[in-house]
């Protein structure tokens, strides 16, 4: 008889499928399978779920044979892994295989905000190019100072790709780490705020980095600098933030995150300033599929008896 997993939002058709094929699938998204999902709450050993959804403590509560939480994600933030160590349960994440395309998203976010895509884009579906209005100039990326909080594997990817448009970069990292590169190390975000024209967020959401970039950090980037986020909206005050566009005390901000995605703040819509995405880093056709494999390679290894491969709580060696 096949295991049991709940699965708690979509995944690709051809995930979806192989999932079906493998196990019993109950899809907590699906209204009329919730009465089949309460009656089987004892049964299930594996959820599978997002990034920006994770598994609730309730949910753990619920579920007393968990075994596995399976992301289909890098971000933990929405899963107690204290909770989870205690309880024995793995938490499984799909890195490495999201890295290119969510460096691309915030290189894209860069361009698009300093050359105002977004504005040039409403000013000709709006007729207003035609009627004569012309787009005011843009920066030219050349020169340009990046400032990546959080230098990983994508905030590594970012640089990386900000280099060849020619842009100088430093980094905050709150860790010290090896790099080959000549990038320049500053010892706060703030600190890095204060020398950027650009700067980027790309540091894990975790308890730690909660509103990291706050009204100082935004200060010291100032009038003439943007921000970039493609981490996780928590990491930034985000009232402050809407001040700060609101007031132009910095001149804009590219972002792909934000607190309560998707129902995000009403008064980003009224800004000019701002360029909004709806969370799409990874929403490519190759990365979801990699990402999905990852998610049934975790499965298949924990119900198995073995450690899932990118386990990130450490339980003694446990596999189921």
């Amino acid at each position: 008889m096949p295991q049991t997993i709940l699965l708690v939002e979509p995944m690709l058709d051809q995930i979806e499928a192989r999932l079906d094929a493998d196990f019993e699938v109950l899809r907590l998204y699906d209204p009329h399978a919730q009465e089949a999902v309460n009656a089987r709450l004892t049964d299930i050993r594996a959820v599978v779920t997002g990034g920006g959804t994770g598994l609730s403590r309730e949910w753990f509560d619920k579920l007393p044979n968990l075994g596995l939480v399976a992301i289909n994600g890098v971000g933990t933030d929405k899963v107690d892994l204290d909770l989870a160590a205690a309880r024995n349960v793995h938490v499984s994440t799909t890195p490495d295989v999201l890295t290119d395309d969510v460096a691309d998203i915030g290189m894209g976010l860069i361009i698009a905000t300093l050359r105002q895509f977004g504005t040039g884009e409403r000013l000709v579906r709006q007729g207003r190019w035609a009627a004569g209005t012309r787009l005011a100039l843009g920066q030219s990326l050349r020169g340009k100072r990046l400032g990546v909080v959080g230098l990983g594997q994508i905030g590594a990817a970012l640089a990386s790709r900000a280099t060849a448009f020619g842009m100088q970069i430093g980094y905050f990292n709150r860790s010290p780490r090896q790099i080959e590169q000549n990038w320049e190390r500053f010892a706060s975000p703030g600190e890095l705020a204060g020398w950027s024209d650009v700067l980027a967020i790309c540091v894990a959401g975790v308890s730690q980095t909660a509103s990291m970039i706050d009204a100082h950090v935004l200060a010291a980037l100032g009038p003439e600098g943007f921000l970039v986020n493609i981490a996780r909206g928590s990491i930034i005050d985000e009232n402050a933030l809407l001040t700060a566009l609101e007031n132009r005390t910095i001149a804009g901000a590219g972002l792909d995150v934000f607190l309560n995605e998707p129902k995000i703040d009403p008064r980003f819509a009224a800004l000019d300033n701002v360029v909004l995405l709806p969370h799409q880093g990874s929403a490519t056709v190759q990365t979801r599929m990699a990402m999905g494999q990852l998610v049934l390679d975790n499965l298949s290894a924990f119900f198995a008896g073995r450690t899932p491969p990118t386990s990130v709580v450490p339980l003694s060696g446990r596999g189921q």
